[in-house]
């Protein structure tokens, strides 16, 4: 728990990165990254493959594994945070309809598997990761949605 916790805070950290970075650098990024869409798959395809069960054993006993791993969440982070307003509220809905479900199966496949999915965690730790996960997964989605709700009551 404690390491996925860890996880969560490079990704934070990443986050405020890509606030922080220069304003000519953003500018960059920004011609690079229309409508948030690059940013957004980059962000997709990292958190896939850091879903991968097998990638988080192989992080576990090498460490330019892992290096890599703790690289591609601050850069996700940062790739997040940038794409995010650029990207529009159907952009976002789009990025969250296919994240939100992929980490809610993989949070179920966690809590309903009888043996180990991963060496990494304990059958006890891994049913308490998955219902992490899911968890997770509503509340996004629960605050994206009230977002949007506000946003269109504001507006009209």
């Amino acid at each position: 728990m404690l390491r996925t916790a860890l996880l969560s805070l490079l990704l934070l950290a990443g986050m405020g990165l890509g606030g922080a970075l220069p304003a000519w650098v953003r500018a960059g990024i920004a011609r690079w990254n229309a409508h948030g869409i690059s940013g957004l798959l980059g962000v997709a395809l990292v958190l896939a493959v850091l879903m991968v069960p097998r990638v988080l054993d192989l992080a576990l006993v090498s460490a330019p594994v892992e290096a890599a791993k703790c690289a591609a969440l601050v850069l996700a982070g940062a790739a997040l945070r940038l794409s995010w307003r650029p990207a529009g509220w159907l952009v976002q809905g789009f990025f969250l309809g296919n994240v939100l479900p992929m980490t809610a199966v993989i949070g179920q496949l966690y809590i309903d598997s009888p043996v180990r999915v991963c060496n990494a965690y304990l059958l006890d730790d891994q049913t308490r990761l998955g219902q992490w996960l899911v968890g997770v997964v509503v509340v996004v989605a629960l605050g994206w949605l009230a977002g949007v709700t506000m946003a269109l009551v504001r507006k009209g």
